[in-house]
């Protein structure tokens, strides 16, 4: 039993990581486009890619304006992200992603982390 708390350990703890790693890198993201879209794009065309669920029209719309790399950490944001996106109800893009990040970064890093704790017994 011990041996099996061992083996778990060490993938949940990786898992964890990542997770959380791939919502932190996707809200930093959306920070540095919001501080270069602070010169002036309509908030209509905003509204529709930059949420944590966004539409199809904005999937698209994220998709042209993004390259691959970038958009596979979107869109894995986009999939860790949304048992949270309904959560908020605001018109604040920063409420829309920031909530649903820290929701993730909590569920994903601080509860992943202390299954993998657990599953040691150091829990």
């Amino acid at each position: 039993m011990a041996y099996l708390r061992a083996v778990l350990e060490r993938p949940l703890r990786i898992l964890a990581i990542v997770l959380s790693a791939i919502v932190a890198l996707g809200f930093v993201l959306f920070v540095i486009d919001d501080a270069d879209r602070a010169s002036g794009e309509s908030v209509a065309r905003i509204a529709a890619y930059e949420r944590a669920d966004p539409t199809p029209a904005g999937e698209r719309e994220r998709e042209d304006r993004n390259g691959r790399v970038r958009e596979g950490i979107d869109d894995g944001n986009d999939v860790l992200l949304k048992p949270f996106a309904s959560i908020t109800d605001s018109d604040s893009r920063w409420v829309q992603r920031g909530v649903p990040a820290l929701l993730g970064l909590l569920i994903y890093g601080f509860l992943l982390g202390y299954v993998a704790r657990f599953a040691r017994g150091h829990g």
